[in-house]
């Protein structure tokens, strides 16, 4: 593989006077960031039920056009929506159970055993214990009841093209004690299990269908979230292992990650086999194009995480205590984003960055980010986070999964960071409301408010802290907290029609 660095200066084939044009958002709007675990409820984890038709009537009496989440797939070890075992499947633990129950799928018992206890956050290990055993009971039960359903058949069919693997790949788990998959010994997936773990996919199916099509009813579209690489423990390299950079036994000879930078002095290492770019070119980028446009599906537009390694990525050997050790090698360039062609994307390019990656997204005419919490540093003529320097192609926020809530930022910002923030806006008495002002106000097509900055929350509801393996992902809203945003709804809608950002 040739780790000659591209020229980023090279014709790439658009003409940079052209008018911006994004197929994601023709035109100004605005949404608000809350992953489907972190909604309210009477379940163990925020799911896809009553909350979530809450939330959505929230969206929709405030103005707001778009409810972003983070990827929905089945997650593993970490508990990380970035390391899912699939990127096709869903993740049967967001299933409404009171759906399940309804149906007959679950007893008034096991639905009062995995119960929220108060205002509890997410506890995955009561998942695992409780609630996993319970849904594999569900889903014995509804097998009985759907075999011969016409409705589940024609789903089975028409997506066995990564069904009939996930399925497989669910079976051979269990019956290997959830092992990683290049240690297991036994092969013999049972037919039983493989069709449990396909009605749970069909059962999550069902209801994602539903809470679309309540969201379409009242203008609010759904944005997904296209983490760049697959879990090493998952079922797209252990089926699929001429797509990545294993060894024979199926380990992973390169992992991905990041050099060091603003979120870790190590960088990262997030240990995800990397591509063999060239077997995806040789067909056409075909296993991309049909995760790309199987999750069209699902969502509205979607965001391609970690943009930057389509155009050169960090590559670190396998074993590496941390990612400082890694090298640069060229990804695949124009070539992949014109296989994809003209669709609803949004290129994650944060962090830093070659040259050559934002004219790739330029000419791939995808909208990159900008976050209000690295605007403040650095050199601010080159800063194109510095809310004076965000342009329309840009989509803003205030903070993403990986940010701290504004208010925490705020109390741990440099001096520097704070001096420049108050030159522009002024002494800041609710900085989480200004700075989403502010990003409203930016000409960005669109701007996105985590929902913990609409509620101008602190640390103590941080999404998760890059490099940190433990603790993330288990904030959840209160009950009382979206009653509290609700009442919130009329001040916001008058601020969307303010910045010309109300949903049709």
């Amino acid at each position: 593989m040739s780790e000659t660095r591209r020229d980023p200066e090279a014709k790439l084939g658009r003409d940079p006077a052209a008018p911006f044009h994004c197929k994601a958002f023709p035109r100004r709007t605005a949404g608000v960031l809350l992953h489907v675990t972190a909604l309210p409820g009477s379940g163990p984890i925020g799911n896809l039920g009553t909350a979530a038709r809450r939330f959505i009537d929230f969206l929709q009496a405030s103005g707001f056009g778009w409810w972003q989440v983070c990827p929905l797939g089945p997650t593993g070890f970490g508990d990380s929506p970035y390391q899912a075992l699939s990127v096709f499947a869903g993740n049967p633990y967001l299933l409404d159970l009171d759906d399940l129950a309804g149906r007959g799928l679950m007893t008034a018992d096991e639905l009062s055993s995995v119960r929220r206890h108060g205002d509890e956050c997410t506890d995955y290990g009561r998942l695992w214990n409780d609630l996993r055993p319970i849904l594999r009971t569900v889903a014995a039960r509804a097998v009985a009841a759907l075999k011969q359903n016409p409705a589940f058949l024609t789903y089975r069919t028409r997506e066995a093209h990564w069904l009939a693997d996930w399925c497989r790949f669910s079976a051979l788990r269990e019956v290997n004690g959830y092992t990683a998959p290049h240690t297991w010994s036994n092969n013999q997936a049972s037919e039983a299990a493989q069709d449990e773990a396909a009605v749970l996919q069909f059962l999550f199916a069902e209801q994602w269908n539903a809470l679309r099509s309540y969201a379409r009813q009242r203008s609010v579209q759904l944005f997904g979230d296209e983490p760049i690489y697959v879990s090493s423990d998952g079922c797209d390299a252990k089926f699929s292992p001429d797509l990545f950079q294993l060894d024979a036994t199926g380990r992973p000879t390169a992992v991905a990650g990041v050099p060091p930078d603003y979120f870790a002095e190590d960088g990262q290492l997030w240990g995800n086999p990397l591509y063999r770019w060239e077997r995806h070119a040789a067909d056409g980028f075909a296993w991309w194009k049909s995760r790309v446009h199987h999750d069209l599906k699902l969502f509205d537009a979607i965001r391609i995480d970690h943009f930057r390694g389509l155009h050169d990525y960090w590559s670190v050997p396998a074993g590496a205590p941390n990612a400082r050790g890694g090298e640069w090698f060229d990804g695949p360039g124009l070539a992949f984003t014109n296989a994809l062609g003209d669709l609803a994307l949004v290129a994650e390019d944060l962090g830093l960055l070659s040259p050559g990656v934002d004219v790739l997204r330029k000419a791939a005419q995808l909208p990159g980010m900008a976050v209000l919490q690295f605007g403040f540093g650095g050199e601010l003529e080159q800063n194109p986070h510095y809310p004076p320097n965000i342009v329309e192609d840009r989509v803003v926020y205030t903070g993403t999964h990986d940010n701290d809530t504004l208010t925490g930022w705020i109390k741990q910002a440099q001096p520097q960071e704070l001096e420049r923030l108050t030159a522009l806006y002024g002494p800041l008495k609710n900085p989480a409301e200004v700075l989403a002002e502010v990003a409203l106000a930016s000409p960005a097509i669109a701007a996105f408010i985590p929902v913990q900055d609409l509620l101008g929350l602190g640390s103590e509801a941080r999404f998760n802290t890059p490099g940190n393996p433990q603790g993330n992902w288990t904030w959840r809203m209160s009950d009382a907290q979206l009653i509290q945003l609700t009442s919130m709804a009329g001040r916001w809608k008058e601020r969307l029609r303010s910045a010309n950002r109300l949903s049709a």
